[in-house]
């Protein structure tokens, strides 16, 4: 791809957008909740007034919009879909310590967007002014997934496969024929595709979660460990699930009341950010105020959370058999602590050509964001071998 077809993308809110914003948060009707619930029965009562005060009367989104845009950000044609993505070069020294441009997709999950990698961007290009080796610069490419953040709605939903068929003809489009991927969430399972369809194209691969074993798997051929991630993996759908089982199943009934209330949206993925990151119960150790109102933001501005939950929808159709293929291209694996299901070693070498697994100190789910210096790092360590067979 020229860079004239890459074409420069920096959206401004409407301002009318904003003030419907405004009036239906300032609008809300809010439920009832019994005494002392906190987060126990979903997202907290006291905890969405406030901040949705804050949403409606505090928050800046032109602020963030700016900040947002100081990252290279692009639209492209892929696939017949517009695809929005940050593409950042190496820093002009880091190129010049490595000598060759070494190209980096990185995919995000639900519920979030571009937004997930945009703390760890300058870390990843420009790591000599971050304390750590220029020689390990990448050139970063981060897309929104078609139905995400600022990337056409397809109809209709893409699964996990059919979007890295779309990334590898991008990365092609944008002169790469070998690449790097990474990813976590949904982004772990592109990622994983990616490596699974082009295995001649991606280099290495590193990841965040493993999955579990197919449905229908013969639990007698696990070991102890990877049957004990099966129990797992189904006792937090039991207690955690209720979302996915709605992605999966009706999506487009949510899409309703997540489209028209900006509350709804703000509940929904806020409960999200708090169960599934390294906070110890207070969401705002791992995100701001105005970084959690930049996510739902987002969402709301672009309409896209009817879009990215049908993904969900699309995934449950791939077959098992799919589920069940083994990752020969070298795989890596960062395995955060708070994450949801963290898989065992014994998994991540029966399921990929496994190379490195490292369980790094601080975490969860959104690591990339939550702990952006880690993760970065994690990426600069596993990829450092594989450098010299782009």
């Amino acid at each position: 791809m020229s860079d004239a077809a890459l074409e420069p993308f920096s959206p401004h809110a409407d301002p009318a957008a904003l003030d419907d914003l405004r009036a239906r948060l300032l609008a809300t009707r809010w439920p009832d909740a019994p005494e002392e619930a906190g987060w126990s029965l979903g997202a907290d009562l006291d905890y969405l007034r406030e901040l949705a005060a804050y949403w409606a009367d505090g928050f800046d989104w032109t602020t963030q919009e700016i900040a947002l845009a100081r990252l290279p950000r692009y639209r492209a044609r892929v696939g017949g879909l517009g695809i929005h993505l940050v593409h950042a070069p190496a820093a002009p020294s880091s190129a010049a310590a490595s000598g060759v441009a070494i190209p980096l997709i990185l995919t995000h999950g639900w519920p979030d967007s571009f937004w997930r990698f945009s703390k760890v961007i300058p870390l990843l290009t420009d790591p000599g002014a971050h304390g750590a080796d220029p020689a390990d610069a990448f050139e970063v490419v981060v897309p929104d997934m078609p139905g995400y953040g600022y990337s056409e709605h397809p109809s209709p939903a893409l699964d996990s496969r059919a979007v890295a068929g779309l990334w590898s003809e991008l990365m092609t489009a944008l002169g790469h024929e070998r690449f790097f991927a990474a990813g976590g969430d949904i982004g772990s399972h592109v990622s994983r595709y990616l490596a699974l369809d082009h295995p001649e194209r991606v280099v290495a691969v590193h990841r965040t979660d493993a999955g579990i074993p197919a449905p229908g798997a013969d639990l007698s051929q696990l070991s102890p460990d990877e049957r004990a991630l099966v129990a797992d993996a189904a006792q937090w759908n039991a207690t955690e699930g209720a979302y996915g089982a709605m992605h999966r199943t009706k999506p487009q009934t949510a899409a309703f009341g997540l489209t028209d209330s900006p509350v709804g949206l703000l509940a929904w993925i806020v409960e999200k950010l708090r169960s599934w990151s390294d906070c110890g119960g207070d969401i705002e150790q791992s995100f701001t105020k105005d970084e959690i109102l930049t996510n739902v933001t987002i969402y709301w501005l672009t309409g896209t959370i009817g879009s990215s939950m049908r993904m969900y929808n699309a995934n449950s159709q791939l077959p098992s058999e799919q589920l069940a293929r083994r990752v020969e291209v070298p795989s890596g694996f960062s395995i955060f602590p708070a994450d949801i299901v963290r898989a065992p070693s014994d998994w991540l070498e029966r399921s990929t050509n496994l190379v490195s697994a490292t369980e790094p100190a601080r975490g969860g789910h959104f690591a990339a964001f939550e702990e952006p210096e880690l993760y970065a790092q994690e990426l600069r360590d596993f990829f450092r071998p594989f450098r010299t067979q782009l």
